[in-house]
């Protein structure tokens, strides 16, 4: 079968075909068109689908406030995930590429090739088919003008043979009727050999144009249109194997995948979760048992009573105990713009730096982090200083070389540098060492660490007596209920130097003992985080529980806080009213929503309204 058809072609087979190869030819090259759209529409999906990867890689880029959590095994993973997914994009953009340089841009030009070709062909099909017509028609009068001339031929004849037979006419009308008939009978005969050789030449010519002129141009066609369908065959092949070379690189991008996976660790996340959140303090100690019976008055019971610790309290279905990292402390009231205010509550103000007010356990890493920073910083201005006192010397030694004045100035600098960044790093290694020695001997409790108890953590002096304890008891008592009545909540300012005053606890209100009867307070920088007198004195501790509101208010301006103790309000805003100004021009309040940040604002910036009790 296959040797019969090697021996069929269009010129011998469908020589009578003209119309239907032409039609035939254009159909394919309009179809080879249609499959070069078909793979620049796949090239733009490529394109497209690489695309949307990057942006969907981009859209889950982790925020720099999240960067923290990417410390997790899983959070790693997935971001090796990512990675792996943003060079797939590449694969895809790669094969879109290699389609539109190896198989689009060849059939583009194939197509253009063989439309060209198909016309040439065409043409020429025509121009012999034109030839041959014109042989034909000029056949067609030859035989015409034969015709003609064989029946006045014919016509002429007769009239002689009439004229001859007739004696009634003249020789001379004989004559001239034999005459005629001898010229048309000539013309008759030119008229026949002409015939025939038209007849010859379109017979030549006929048997030319199908036998060898249009099967020549019927076989240009098919190899035109062979190699038409050879080419989608090879477009088909280049096209699976640009897929394929990517293949490889596709599967190494789905094993990263896989080895993402599998530095999942679910222990070692646990384990980070304690690092990153462990605060660092004991566990509260038991509520002591208070004998009622031993107390011999209705007021003794009460203040024993009191004695219970209120170091804790159920919020959302969770246990939160003061000082910790799950309660936060309140901003005590310090100096505003450096308005009141002294040394002491400075000392709070500058605690930041040790970083006194985080858990422990958070201070140390915190401590570790910024001690590693200024090490860094140190080497670095170190090298650079070395490097300046080569470059003096060598200035020294030869003068031509540079003034070493030059280099002085810039010496100085860096050694000042040196010295302030030394300082600092001596400094946090102090704060580091402190936090760590803290830490091991379990007393989280230091100024150092976290704020401490009020009530039932309270530690007793070896010396103290019963009476003592008792002063204490009542102490608290007195606390608590002045914290629930409004009326004797009174956070009184500083007075004049010199004259502090006493609150309602009999405390002094002096800058050095802090701003307004907060129950719990961080020490001064001069006090002694351990210090406990035997009259039952001891340091101050912040406060933890939020005290109540005693109104709202409404800010008729924004204010931006620039000093430690105020807070910023937008215009508008409502909070709620947490103390009245104390007669120093400053409101103490809340906000409302978020993590209720209590400060002091201007009191001529607000308008309020008091509860009614």
């Amino acid at each position: 079968m296959t040797a019969i058809a090697e021996n069929l072609n269009w010129g011998t087979e469908l020589w009578d075909q003209y119309d239907n190869l032409s039609l035939h030819t254009l159909k394919g090259i309009d179809f080879l068109e249609k499959y070069g759209q078909f793979v620049r529409d796949r090239a733009t999906i490529e394109c497209e689908y690489a695309s949307k990867l990057r942006r969907l890689v981009k859209s889950y880029q982790p925020k720099k406030k999240d960067e923290d959590d990417y410390q997790f095994t899983s959070c790693k993973a997935f971001r090796a995930l990512m990675n792996e997914v943003n060079d797939l994009a590449g694969q895809h953009e790669l094969v879109a590429e290699d389609l539109q340089a190896n198989v689009i841009k060849e059939l583009t030009a194939l197509v253009k090739d063989l439309k060209e070709e198909r016309k040439k062909q065409l043409q020429e099909g025509l121009r012999l088919s034109q030839t041959l017509q014109a042989q034909i028609e000029a056949l067609q009068r030859a035989k015409k003008a034969y015709d003609k001339a064989y029946r006045e031929s014919e016509k002429a004849i007769e009239s002689f043979q009439k004229a001859d037979a007739d004696f009634n006419l003249s020789r001379a009308e004989v004559e001239k009727q034999r005459s005629n008939m001898s010229h048309k009978t000539q013309a008759c005969d030119s008229a026949k050999n002409e015939y025939a050789q038209q007849l010859q030449r379109t017979n030549e010519l006929q048997r030319q144009h199908f036998r060898s002129g249009l099967p020549e141009v019927f076989r240009q066609l098919q190899e035109l249109d062979e190699k038409r369908i050879k080419n989608i065959k090879n477009f088909f092949r280049a096209s699976v194997d640009i897929e394929r070379n990517v293949f490889p690189i596709i599967n190494k991008c789905l094993d990263g995948i896989l080895k993402a996976a599998d530095i999942i660790n679910e222990k070692e996340d646990t384990m980070l979760v304690i690092e990153k959140f462990k605060s660092g303090f004991q566990p509260p100690e038991d509520f002591p048992f208070e004998d009622l019976s031993k107390g011999g008055s209705d007021s003794g019971s009460a203040n024993n009573i009191n004695n219970i610790p209120a170091s804790g309290k159920v919020k959302e279905g969770s246990y939160t105990v003061k000082g910790t990292i799950t309660n936060k402390a309140m901003k005590k009231r310090t100096g505003i713009f450096h308005i009141f205010g002294s040394r002491g509550n400075a000392a709070i103000s500058d605690g930041k730096e040790d970083l006194s007010e985080l858990p422990p356990n958070q201070r140390r890493k915190k401590l570790m982090l910024k001690v590693e920073e200024l090490k860094n910083k140190v080497a670095q201005e170190t090298a650079t200083r070395d490097g300046l006192m080569k470059m003096k010397g060598v200035y020294e030694a030869n003068p031509a070389l540079g003034d070493p004045r030059t280099v002085e100035s810039q010496l100085n600098e860096c050694s000042h540098r040196l010295d302030k960044l030394q300082q600092d790093l001596a400094r946090y290694q102090a704060f580091l060492e402190d936090t760590i020695k803290g830490i091991q001997s379990g007393h989280n409790n230091s100024l150092t660490n976290s704020p401490r108890l009020l009530n039932g953590s309270r530690r007793r002096n070896s010396g103290g007596s019963a009476a003592e304890e008792e002063s204490l008891s009542r102490s608290a008592s007195d606390s608590s209920v002045n914290h629930n009545n409004h009326n004797n909540h009174n956070h009184s300012k500083p007075s004049a130097p010199g004259t502090p005053q006493m609150n309602n606890h009999g405390c002094s209100n002096s800058p050095e003992s802090g701003l307004g009867t907060s129950h719990t307070s961080l020490p001064g920088a001069d006090s002694d985080p351990d210090q406990y007198d035997g009259n039952g004195g001891e340091s101050e501790y912040y406060e933890a529980d939020l005290l109540p509101s005693i109104g709202t208010c409404k800010a008729l301006y924004p204010f931006e806080a620039t000093s430690e103790g105020s807070i910023p309000m937008s215009q508008d805003e409502e909070l709620h009213l947490i103390e009245l100004d104390q007669g120093d021009g400053w409101t103490r309040v809340r906000r409302m929503l978020g993590d209720l940040e209590e400060g002091f604002v201007p009191t001529s910036y607000i308008e309020y309204t008091l509860f009614n009790t």
